[in-house]
């Protein structure tokens, strides 16, 4: 008898406490066991640590940016990267894309959303 609760792990990455909560009861609600971190070096700590499926990655965070983390993790690991952010111009997904981001969600984002998303990322090969 397998264990889905656990069968997969996520990482997410954002400072604002709010929305770290929000992102952790979507992805435990997904089956998914969560480690969540408060600030980029944290992050890119936990991710090699764990080696989760999917990492979600704020853009403004004190310390290192969510784009040099996701270029940290990147360079170490296969992890889906979903940027969350509240950067909504052109240049900055692409900025996010070009630094290893799978995908790119402006806040404030809904839930369901995010769901089909990592549901979306989940079933590719990686």
């Amino acid at each position: 008898m397998s264990d889905h609760a656990s069968a997969h792990t996520a990482v997410v990455i954002d400072d604002d406490p709010d929305v770290r909560d929000l992102l952790v009861q979507v992805l435990s609600s997904a089956g998914f066991s969560v480690i969540a971190a408060e600030n980029g070096y944290e992050g890119v700590e936990a991710v090699f640590a764990h080696n989760p499926d999917i990492t979600t990655l704020d853009v403004n965070m004190p310390g290192i940016d969510g784009f040099e983390a996701a270029r940290r993790i990147r360079a170490q690991s296969d992890t889906y990267i979903i940027m969350i952010t509240g950067l909504e111009e052109e240049a900055d997904l692409v900025v996010g894309l070009g630094a290893g981001a799978d995908d790119y969600i402006v806040k404030p984002f809904r839930p369901r959303e995010l769901r089909a998303r990592v549901d979306s990322l989940m079933r590719r090969p990686r």
